[in-house]
């Protein structure tokens, strides 16, 4: 009982503590390393120290431990904080495995491992070795032997003498595992001696064996000889994680072999492998799983081959991946912590208490791969626990504090609801969840008076009160009193019994039609003093008001649901259930709304046989959505079709009992999808899916081709053209036309056959054709099924001859800078086999090419043309010719032409504009032609009242014009000045305002004072437009 005091006093003491921040238990901030101690140096009396360090409030006792034993600071080991130092080092009695133990009163934590081992290199016992002799061509192992020795081995050679080394290649190797010298084949340059050369990587430490002499003996050459590998790696070898593994192999051969590397399951290798010192050496740096496998060196040359193969195994230390954390408990509490971690081999866990090994020497404290679990916890259970996860590979360490604390009874963090609420007739659990440790003894009263337990009323082992079948006189204030041995507490609060909430609407079925409103009830009676809360589901879904597209409206009011359903759809059928809640009971009710609408698509359209016009499909009917189906329609789409279109079928009205039907006028050889649609009385449905496409067989053609015409073409050719028959129309395969054509009046006919579908005209070419003679011509048409019809006959006449002669009295003159006028002779129009249907001239500038020349043609019995977008001040070259359809007749005799110069560049300016009386007067500069242009003979002055009208034109040889007063719109006006080279640049668009008011025109005052406000430079104040 006295201890148990003490830890409950110390328990107080930690709390009260740990409140303020001040105490924490041991956490290591520095753990103690590995140290590999040159042996050279002990003999320097010189000392290692060992470093630890950890975090804890009280200030953390250090303690130490060599291979499990602790160790007792004195002259030869002492302490330094945390830090061990031992001086005076022997080899013998201070290698081995240490480790740290730091303690305070919440308890003491173990470190991880860490070793002490000394490094040193021995010298070579033997003085002398004997000679080495082989034949040339032979192989040689040559033994290093190294000495005794701690710690890392480098080795090498020496040749004769230092410091000639002997260098690694194809056929030298040395071995780093072994230190032996292998030369694959014997050449003379290789007798001599040879002296291997020892390095301690930790001691820097370096000695030399004995040489050992190589002869060549003198009983003839080695023969060639398959290779033999005489460097192995192990058949297995581990791999550490992270690690970087190296393989050795080396063969003796004549001639030398090649060594090569391999994966057995033909995985290549990864860009970080590094195959060296002529592939005796394969390295794999930073080991992972995958590189795991088995690995094989070839050794090969021309007398055969050899392999040698190991196994890398992949392990991994272990790596802790789930951690215990420190945690609080109450006496008689459970605890269970996990542990995990990585590893391979899998690690095995063990638990320590303050820093020794947790032996579950009790049922209540379990172990189970790696979970520690203790069941009712006492004051001894406090302390310092770690998990130590471990294979042969390595340890790891994790901490955490258990604190197990006594606890008089507290509500102060569970107080009992202040109010709870509960119907008539319903069941309620007033809970009391006092802290307290240990747990102690739950009583119950109602006011003043004890709670009885009846058949009713129940105080449960938890400590909570269950009442059923709650009555108004369950109502009153009920209060939790909790004891144990360090005190006593209680907590009240209030029970009220609240009249239950009952739907008055009874659940039915509504029927409505597609496009409908209906009102869904949702009526009840309930408990005035309570809130109503209304919820609405559709077929057990949620419905959120404002969304699904505005169909769901709550229209209820407060003791109602009611929701309205706006302009139902198909997808609205199903069951809508109202649940109506309150703080003390909920109930729902259930409305089954069933739509009737047009019916859904039918399925499985299918065509069932095809024939040249007709089709029979069936197919299944989808549902008819709560309205029997009236009759189907059936719709065709054909790659030529806009859309899906109505066909006819027989029978012509496919009644809804029907599954099937024929489709009838269909055109041959093309492929068509076919679907169907049900009605019923409420209206059509939406399609059903495209059945699969099918063709119609094929048939003879039918149609012919349209718009039969020709004409034109070369001498003696008779062309004759025609619209294609489009394919949808062509029946079948194999599609062509038949063009048969005569000589008015001959008796025969003579034919010809077009095989392409696309053609679309038809040259006959014969000498004895004379020009422009009609031709009687009929087009008929076949395919793969057989020959069709021949169209009506049409008249077309054959090439004629182009125009015989040359017009005559050609003439041309300037009209201005861009444009000459030409005049001819007319040929006789339409005279026998030579027809003129127009003339053309070719014209080109002076200095220019007449094969460059620009064409302009006339349509008719014309006999003069302008010819316009000419250079001003230039010489033009002309002539012109006849033509028709054969082409174009002999030119005529060239004339020559200058254009005019020029017009004036510059506009009008300094425009200026003034009123008088009813006029406007509008005054500008006279225009200076240049030396290259025309002279200025005159003005043209466009007006218009608004932007949109036709201008009206003036034209003047002088520089003013007088216009009427704008009274009703603004003027738009512009300048042109003009010469026999034409119209020159023109004026901006000045705009004049209109004169407000029906009496613009006044006095001689008023006039004179608008129009000395008036005459204003346009330069400044006149609106203008680009």
């Amino acid at each position: 009982m006295t201890l148990l005091w003490k830890l409950l006093v110390l328990q107080s003491l930690v709390g009260c503590l740990a409140e303020t921040g001040v105490l924490q238990s041991p956490v290591f901030s520095k753990q103690p390393g590995s140290i590999v101690y040159p042996v050279e140096n002990v003999e320097k009396n010189r000392e290692v120290v060992f470093s630890c360090e950890a975090q804890a409030s009280p200030r953390p006792i250090y303690r130490w431990k060599l291979n499990g034993t602790e160790i007792k600071p004195g002259s030869h080991y002492s302490l330094s904080g945390g830090n061990l130092r031992i001086s005076h080092l022997n080899r013998d009695q201070d290698a081995g495995t240490y480790q740290c133990l730091a303690a305070n009163s919440f308890g003491t934590i173990v470190s991880r491992e860490a070793s002490l081992t000394f490094a040193y290199l021995e010298h070579f016992k033997t003085q002398k070795r004997s000679s080495v002799s082989v034949r040339e061509g032979q192989g040689v192992v040559l033994l290093c032997g190294p000495p005794p020795h701690s710690g890392d081995l480098v080795f090498s050679w020496i040749f004769n003498e230092y410091p000639t080394f002997v260098k690694q290649d194809t056929r030298r190797f040395i071995s780093q595992e072994t230190g032996n010298l292998y030369i694959a084949m014997v050449e003379p340059s290789d007798v001599g001696n040879y002296t291997c050369v020892v390095t301690n990587t930790v001691t820097k430490s370096r000695v030399q064996g004995p040489p050992t002499p190589l002869v060549l003996r003198s009983d003839g050459v080695m023969g060639e000889y398959e290779p033999k590998i005489e460097v192995r790696f192990p058949e297995v070898v581990h791999v550490a994680k992270g690690s970087t593994v190296k393989l050795e192999c080396f063969a003796l051969g004549n001639p030398v072999p090649s060594i090569t590397w391999r994966r057995t399951d033909g995985v290549p290798f990864p860009r970080k492998v590094d195959m060296r010192k002529a592939s005796g050496v394969l390295e794999i740096p930073y080991f992972q799983q995958e590189d795991a496998g088995t690995y094989e060196c070839v050794a090969e040359n021309s007398r055969g081959m050899n392999t040698v193969k190991g196994k890398l195994s992949f392990y991994a230390p272990p790596h802790l991946t789930e951690k215990p954390q420190d945690v609080q408990k109450l006496i008689d509490d459970s605890l269970v912590w996990e542990c995990k971690a990585t590893g391979k081999p899998k690690p095995s866990y063990r638990w320590m208490k303050n820093g020794e090994n947790l032996e579950s020497t009790e049922e209540r404290v379990q172990v189970i791969n790696g979970a520690l679990s203790i069941s009712r916890l006492t004051l001894s259970d406090t302390g310092m626990y770690q998990c130590v996860a471990g294979n042969k590979h390595g340890e790891v360490y994790s901490n955490a504090e258990l604190r197990v604390i006594a606890v008089a009874p507290d509500f102060s963090h569970s107080q009992l609801k202040s109010q709870t609420l509960v119907k008539v007739g319903g069941d309620i659990l007033i809970e009391c969840n006092p802290k307290m440790s240990p747990w102690g003894v739950i009583s119950w009263r109602k006011g003043s008076e004890p709670v009885r337990e009846t058949n009713r009323v129940n105080i449960l082992e938890s400590g909570n009160l269950r009442i059923w079948n709650a009555t108004k006189s369950d109502s009153g204030l009920y209060t939790c009193v909790a004891r144990n041995q360090f005190g006593v507490a209680s907590s009240t609060g209030s029970l009220t019994v609240k009249e239950p909430t009952i739907i008055t609407s009874q659940p039915n079925t509504l029927d409505v039609t597609v496009g409908e409103s209906v009102v869904l009830p949702c009526q009840v009676n309930h408990d005035p003093s309570l809130e109503l809360k209304f919820t609405w589901f559709f077929n057990e879904q949620l419905i959120h008001f404002g969304s699904h597209g505005g169909f769901f409206e709550k229209v209820g009011g407060h003791s109602a649901g009611d929701i309205m359903i706006r302009n139902i759809q198909l997808r609205h059928v199903g069951k809508y259930t109202c649940a109506v809640q309150t703080k003390v009971d909920s109930i729902s009710i259930a409305v089954d709304l069933v739509v009737r609408g047009p019916p859904s698509p039918p399925t499985s359209v299918n065509v069932e046989e095809i024939t040249d016009t007709t089709a029979s499909l069936s197919w299944r009917p989808g549902p008819d959505n709560h309205s029997p189906i009236t009759a189907y329609t059936i719709q065709a789409r054909t790659p030529f079709s806009l859309g899906w279109q109505a066909v006819t079928t027989v029978p012509e009205v496919v009644g809804g009992h029907r599954l099937t039907a024929t489709v009838i006028d269909l055109s041959p050889w093309v492929e068509y999808e076919f679907r169907a649609l049900a009605s019923n009385s409420i209206g059509t449905g939406e399609p059903s899916k495209p059945s699969k496409q099918a063709r119609t067989k094929g048939t003879s053609p039918k149609v012919t081709p349209a718009n039969v015409s020709g004409g034109g073409g070369s001498r003696s050719e008779l062309v004759i053209t025609w619209e294609p028959v489009p394919e949808e129309l062509q029946n079948g395969p194999g599609f062509g036309y038949v063009v048969a054509f005569r000589p008015n009046g001959a008796p025969g006919w003579m034919q010809a056959a077009v095989p392409s579908a696309e053609a679309s005209r038809y040259v006959f070419k014969n000498e004895s054709i004379q020009p422009f003679s009609p031709f009687q011509v009929k087009m008929g048409v076949y395919n793969n099924e057989g020959e069709g019809p021949f169209g009506p006959v049409t008249t077309i006449y054959s090439a004629e001859e182009e125009p015989g002669r040359a017009p005559t009295r050609v003439r041309a003159r300037s009209l201005s800078a861009s444009e000459v006028e030409v005049l001819w002779k007319a040929l006789p129009w339409n005279a026998s086999k030579k027809r003129v249907l127009g003339y053309e001239l070719k014209y080109w500038v002076k200095g220019g090419k007449e094969d460059a020349a620009s064409v302009q043609r006339t349509v008719g019995n014309q006999t003069s043309t302008v010819i316009r977008g000419l250079k001003g001040s230039a010489t033009y070259y002309i002539t012109v010719r006849a033509y028709n359809t054969a082409g174009t007749g002999p030119p005529s005799s060239t004339v020559n032409v200058t254009t005019k110069k020029p017009p004036p560049s510059q506009p009008p300016v300094k425009v200026m504009w003034n009123t008088s009386n009813s006029k406007i007067i509008v005054n500008w500069e006279q225009v200076k032609a240049l030396e290259n242009e025309s002279e200025v003979t005159g003005y043209k002055v466009f007006y218009k009242n608004n932007r949109h009208s036709s201008p009206n034109i003036m034209e003047t040889n002088t520089t003013s014009v007088e216009l009427a007063l704008p009274t009703d719109e603004d003027y738009i006006i512009q300048i042109k000045p003009f010469g026999e080279g034409g119209e020159g640049s023109s004026t901006r668009q000045i705009t004049i305002p209109r004169i407000p008011g029906p009496n613009a025109v006044g006095s001689a005052s008023k006039v004179s004072t608008l129009s000395a406000l008036s005459t204003i430079a346009l330069s400044f104040t006149a609106r203008t437009s680009l």
